[in-house]
């Protein structure tokens, strides 16, 4: 049984609200060949949309991916959700005989190791702090006692808005009290400060800043010239997304999330490891963050002059375990030699298409359609299944009065997909539901219709494999140079379905000519689109298309088989574990209990989830691990 467990292991650190963070979508496009785990098929589109990771909780149109908070309401929610058959997942490529296991049975059983741009796999293992060249002493960094930027700094970092620090002025000179002023503005950006006069003595009193000033940058003279002007470091996180943490350590450090950058965006359900950005805050003030932060941790810094970018990174380095697998040695041997010579179809996962009775890729489709009406009806309407309660009752109102600021009422968190549309239609009205559903992030709304060119692919994908089997064939799409060429049957016989590519409907791709290319004009005229004008009135909603690789081999694969007694034991040795030398896990060879470790790159967008699907040859669909873990747990 392919199942994820609910709950997690550590308590999270402060629970503060999430900035929305909008990442700009560029045109699809095939990136150049990579060094990790064969050719990139990367779709630009994707990048900030899902983690790289991308083993992720996915997110219910509520924007929490926990579930309903007991099993058996999740469970019940599941009954109605999607199977992969639901989304065009049907074939594997091997013939072994697949077997059962417990995937995310704790989320240290799936951890990720970026891989960045020079192919070196990101690793923490290192806490201190770079030391540099002492800078010439300044007058503002002799102002204060020891005690004084102890007070200072425990202000500006935990960001008590009612607290304040006094340092009595007892040199009651204009220029004592200037040389104060600057110097808490200089050493503590953020901080403001103003005299006050208490029984006859002189105080300055240094306070958060309010509105633009408090989330302002640093004081550009406070950074030595000599020193690069961006802090790379890695992010260790547990049970927590990249953007979670990113708005953590943007709220701990009074800055803007935009000061933050990343090569690719991570899961939540896991383990994970990644090198952030961030424009002018020194290690310093980073390393600081670890005595206060659950969840996290900071080390491996740097200084650099140049930021991260989406898309930078050559892929993941994954370590999974699956625990209490059926499968006999041979079946894994079987199974895993696969993968590692064979590989595994490159579907878009589960996570792709959304957890509820309402697929995403069904709004999508309506978006395409120009059908704002219907889009409208499947984000709101009621649908089957449990769901929290609030949400239950909006929809209600929805379907009852139609009336968008009555809906709202019935939302305490108005942050949500539902709410940013129903604020949408309350301030424009239903005659504009194009500029209302603009409410909704932008990231969000191209989900949408990225949904519905994946289903579109991993349906085409499925029908190619069925077909013709895995090997290249005449009318097959290769790509030279970034450019797709169709294949003769003279060029069919000296490339393999390792070299061959299907396309995401756009206005900027070609077709396979054989007649399964030619299904993808029929699947479009079912759903009333037409293959030959898939520009859209509203530009963002226009598809360019892309192409992305049938077949995936992931590289540096290896694996074990477990044997162990207690299931709330970690098998896995992780970075800070080693840094804090806690010793490996000890397995117990008459252990009861087997499990399957494995560990394997990928290039980015590709999802871990079906590999893991290939080696068990199970459904990895949430409503199938659901069924699968209470028929488990009874």
């Amino acid at each position: 049984m392919l199942v994820p467990a609910p709950g997690g292991e550590k308590r999270a650190c402060h629970a503060l609200e999430e900035e929305e963070v909008d990442h700009s979508t560029k045109r699809p496009r095939v990136q150049k060949e990579e060094k990790n785990g064969g050719p990139s098929h990367k779709l630009s589109q994707d990048e900030g949309e899902e983690p790289e990771g991308e083993e992720t909780e996915p997110l219910d149109e509520d924007g929490e991916g926990e579930g309903l908070g007991s099993g058996e309401a999740f469970a019940e929610m599941m009954k109605h959700g999607l199977t992969e058959l639901d989304v065009g997942i049907l074939k594997f490529v091997s013939e072994h005989q697949g077997f059962s296991g417990i995937l995310k049975e704790r989320y240290s059983d799936f951890v990720v190791h970026e891989i960045n741009k020079e192919g070196k796999t990101v690793r923490l293992d290192d806490l201190s702090v770079p030391e540099e060249e002492a800078p010439v002493e300044q007058p503002e960094s002799q102002v204060f006692t020891e005690e004084q930027n102890q007070q200072l700094e425990q202000l500006q970092l935990f960001k008590n808005k009612e607290g304040n620090v006094s340092i009595e002025v007892a040199d009651d000179t204009k220029e004592k009290r200037t040389l104060v002023h600057k110097a808490v503005k200089t050493l503590y950006p953020g901080l403001e400060t103003k005299t006050e006069e208490r029984e006859g003595k002189k105080f300055i009193v240094a306070y958060h800043a309010a509105g633009q000033k408090a989330l302002a940058a640093p004081r550009k003279h406070s950074w030595p010239k000599s020193r690069g002007a961006f802090c790379h470091f890695v992010l260790y996180k547990e049970n927590r997304d990249t953007m979670e943490a990113i708005n953590v350590l943007s709220k701990f450090l009074r800055m803007r999330p935009n000061v933050f950058s990343y090569m690719g965006t991570k899961d939540k359900r896991a383990i994970t490891v990644q090198e952030i950005a961030v424009l002018k805050i020194t290690a310093e003030r980073l390393s600081h963050l670890n005595k206060c932060l659950n969840n996290f941790k900071l080390g491996n810094f740097c200084y650099k002059k140049h930021p991260l970018k989406l898309g930078e990174l050559q892929g993941n380095h994954f370590t999974v375990v699956i625990r209490n697998i059926t499968g006999t040695e041979e079946q894994v041997q079987q199974a895993m030699s696969s993968l590692r010579e064979t590989g595994f179809i490159n579907y878009y996962g589960m996570q792709r298409f959304g957890t509820t009775a309402v697929p995403t890729h069904q709004v999508g489709k309506a978006i395409l359609q120009d059908n704002w009406k219907e889009v409208i009806d499947l984000i709101l309407k009621p649908r089957p299944g449990a769901e929290k309660g609030y949400l239950v009752k909006c929809r209600e109102e929805w379907a009852q009065s139609q009336d968008p600021e009555a809906a709202l009422k019935k939302l305490p968190v108005k942050r949500c997909v539902e709410g940013q549309l129903l604020r949408g239609l309350s301030m424009y009205g239903k005659k504009n539901i194009i500029t209302a559903f603009a409410m909704i992030p932008r990231n969000n709304r191209l989900m949408y219709i990225h949904s519905y060119q994946s289903f579109m692919w991993n349906t085409m994908v499925s029908r190619r494999i069925e077909a013709f089997g895995l090997k290249a064939v005449e009318g097959d799409l290769v790509l030279r140079g970034g450019t797709a060429f169709v294949l003769s049957a003279a060029e069919a016989e000296t490339h393999s379905i390792q070299d061959v590519v299907m396309p995401l409907p756009g206005f900027d791709v070609i077709y396979p000519t054989h007649h399964v290319g030619k299904g993808y004009r029929e699947m479009l005229s079912a759903d009333n689109l037409d293959i030959d004008n898939m520009r859209h009135r509203v530009r963002d909603y226009s598809l360019a298309g892309a192409y992305r690789r049938i077949l995936i081999k992931p590289s540096d694969v290896s694996w074990s088989v477990i044997n162990y007694e207690d299931p709330r034991v970690s098998l896995v040795h992780t970075d800070v574990e080693k840094l804090e030398d806690q010793p490996p896990p000890v397995f117990n060879k008459e252990g009861k209990y087997r499990a399957l470790r494995m560990e394997f790159s990928l290039p980015p967008s590709t999802y871990a989830t079906m590999a893991i699907r290939e080696v068990l040859k199970m459904d990895t669909s949430i409503k199938n691990q659901t069924q699968l873990n209470t028929t488990w747990l009874n």
